[in-house]
């Protein structure tokens, strides 16, 4: 691949490489894959969410949903509204914490449709790990906010709070969280991780896999011999996180991902991590350290697990288009424009075809939900009566747990 550098970016490389070279050397020449990710993404002032590289949008790496239309923004606020609205009438801050935030371009998308339709959000706040996407979210938020003389307050926090009431949501978070490799040889599984030698990352196969930490998929199907996938260790453990520290309210994520039956394929061959600079696809993980985003596919059989297991009311999994198509957001989209004029309609249109198409993100991309006391809230209501979430939830088959309520209502539209 043709990728021209500057001498300065070329430099920014190498010495994150030479850094965890010597990190490779002090472990006596290997590392799991995640401890090379964590470096390559997250090392201070080197990694590639923690040096101030363009990331978002036309001119960075990726173009995420909210990124490309305030659609997105605007439908999800379908599925936030009847919870707001059940915190204040608990006399609870309507609140919502953001990971992860991008440019900023989600919250405030959020920020305007409330407004628009007359709801008064106390408190927007971001859990932000990159110094240089914080600057850009806090530029972009303040600027709405001061132009619309919307009152919320916007802040930048470090950590999750306990006891959270709310709405929590991620937008291609955990794709970015560290992962392990793994790699099938001889009917065992091995860990699959970095070494350096002949002045290059390479992959190289450790110690077997401990048997706990194998999904039942991955211990009973057959796999091909070379056959290499993912664990999601550290990416569980946030989720435990997450659904311990939500008193009540609800969870909301949207990324790319398979449940584990599909996840774990014996035709995935591969895995599914991938390097990602200037808007092209890199397969190998070791290209351009500190310049490329690094990516795997969410495993989400597991999430939800994490997320049952620390008391969520239940779980709920869709593709990205039939959340979106649920939550209303056609309407939307003829709320704000014309489908007679042509030249103001198409940019909409297109951002339509992106969002929902099986071909660019509508089935790839999912749409994870959790409650956690939501009879509170929204009393006689359960997670499937929001709107967003009143499709086939196709968590279903894949957590092989049956949601604790057997209830069946619908959620009286909103304002």
């Amino acid at each position: 691949m043709d990728i021209t550098l500057t001498s300065l970016e070329k430099e920014h490389s190498e010495l994150l490489q030479a850094k965890i070279a010597s990190q490779i050397a002090s472990q006596g020449g290997w590392v799991p894959f995640s401890r090379y990710m964590e470096m390559a993404l997250y090392e201070p002032g080197m990694g590639y969410y923690s040096a101030g590289a363009h990331k978002l949008g036309l001119g960075g790496d990726f173009t995420t949903a909210p990124e490309l239309s305030p659609l997105f923004g605007a439908a999800i606020c379908s599925t936030l509204i009847p919870i707001l609205e059940g915190l204040k009438r608990q006399g609870l801050p309507a609140q919502i914490l953001e990971f992860g935030a991008g440019t900023g371009k989600l919250a405030t998308s959020i920020l305007t449709r409330l407004r628009d339709l007359g709801f008064i959000l106390d408190a927007y706040s971001i859990i932000e790990i990159s110094p240089d996407l914080s600057q850009r979210q806090e530029k972009h938020i303040r600027k709405t906010t001061q132009e619309l003389n919307i009152p919320t307050q916007c802040e930048w926090l470090n950590d999750l709070p306990k006891n959270y009431s709310g709405i929590i949501l991620a937008n291609e978070v955990i794709d970015a969280i560290p992962c392990d490799a793994i790699i099938y040889k001889n009917g065992f599984w091995y860990w699959h991780g970095v070494a350096f030698e002949n002045n290059a990352l390479i992959w190289k196969s450790g110690t077997p896999v401990e048997q706990d930490l194998l999904t039942e998929t991955l211990l009973t199907n057959t796999f091909p011999e070379g056959y290499v996938t993912e664990l999601h260790t550290p990416a569980i453990a946030w989720m435990h996180q997450i659904a311990k520290h939500l008193h009540s309210g609800l969870f909301l994520t949207f990324d790319y991902g398979f449940p584990e039956s599909e996840y774990y394929h014996s035709q995935r061959i591969e895995g599914t991590l991938m390097a990602h600079h200037r808007h092209h696809a890199i397969q190998d993980p070791f290209y351009l350290p500190g310049l490329c985003d690094l990516t795997t596919h969410v495993e989400w059989s597991q999430i939800a697990r994490a997320a049952l297991a620390e008391n969520a009311d239940d779980v709920y999994l869709t593709n990205q288009a039939a959340y979106l198509l649920d939550a209303g957001i056609g309407d939307i989209a003829l709320e704000i424009g014309d489908p007679s004029n042509p030249e103001t309609f198409l940019p909409i249109s297109n951002a339509l075809q992106k969002l929902l198409s099986e071909a660019e993100m509508g089935e790839l991309f999912k749409a994870f939900a959790f409650s956690k006391n939501l009879e509170q809230l929204l009393p006689g209501h359960t997670l499937e009566d929001l709107p967003g979430l009143r499709g086939r939830n196709r968590d279903r088959k894949s957590t092989r747990l049956n949601s604790s309520h057997s209830q069946q209502s619908r959620m009286p539209s909103s304002a």
